[in-house]
């Protein structure tokens, strides 16, 4: 199967399951989950399907938990949904991809905060240092 088919299958798993969530689950444990992203293997029997729960972040493990109770259901609306001969199998994870952008960027911040200096630097005898610019030398 090509890869353009299998990009477009992704994304449309993605919709269908993002809308199916929403509006069909009554699970208590499953709150606003987004999902971020779904991954089909080449031969169709296996789609990942990673979700986030921004309005959750104490409680993955039961969002998770009904998500995969409510698999099957989720299985038998998106097959009347689309038009495959066959609908994977779904697995879904918790997309960790936020956090470790967010963690990412926290110590890219610290980086940078320990990089600068505090005050600007003084030459020895308490002047600044002159630019070259400031000598009038063109550079």
């Amino acid at each position: 199967m090509g890869t353009h088919r299998v990009s477009r299958l992704n994304e449309q798993l993605r919709r269908e399951i993002s809308e199916i969530v929403r509006q069909h689950l009554r699970d208590p444990r499953i709150g606003p989950v987004t999902v971020t992203a779904v991954r089909v293997t080449p031969d169709l029997d296996l789609a990942r399907v990673y979700v986030t729960a921004p309005d959750e972040p104490a409680r993955p493990a039961e969002t998770l938990a009904g998500l995969r109770a409510a698999a099957n259901h989720i299985r038998g609306e998106l097959g009347h949904r689309l038009r495959l001969r066959h609908i994977p199998e779904l697995r879904f994870q918790l997309d960790e991809s936020l956090a470790h952008a967010r963690r990412i960027e926290q110590l890219l911040a610290q980086v940078r905060a320990a990089g600068q200096p505090a005050a600007p630097s003084e030459d020895e005898d308490g002047a600044e240092p002159k630019s070259a610019a400031a000598d009038g030398d063109p550079a």
